[in-house]
C-alpha cells in the first residue's frame, strides 16, 4: 500500500479527480480518499513515484507517507 498525504484533497470532487488519476496509470488499483484527514490510500502493484507523478498531473500536491 502506498499512503499519501493530499492537502489539497478539500472536497467530493477532489477524490473523484484523484481517483480517476490513480486509475488511469493503475486500473488495477484500490484507492480510498479520507477527506477529514487528507489521506488517501493507494492498494495495487504501482509504484509511488508512479502515483504521485499521475496526481500531479491531476493538479494535486501529493507526499508520501510512512503507512
Amino acid at each position: 500500500m502506498t499512503r499519501f498525504k493530499v492537502s489539497d484533497m478539500t472536497c467530493g470532487g477532489c477524490v473523484k479527480a484523484i481517483t480517476a488519476a490513480v486509475k488511469q496509470v493503475a486500473p488495477e488499483a484500490t484507492v480510498v480518499a479520507d477527506l477529514e484527514t487528507r489521506r488517501v490510500d493507494v492498494t495495487g502493484p504501482a509504484r509511488a513515484e508512479v502515483l504521485a507523478e499521475a496526481l500531479r498531473e491531476a493538479g494535486f500536491t501529493p507526499e508520501v507517507i510512512a503507512a
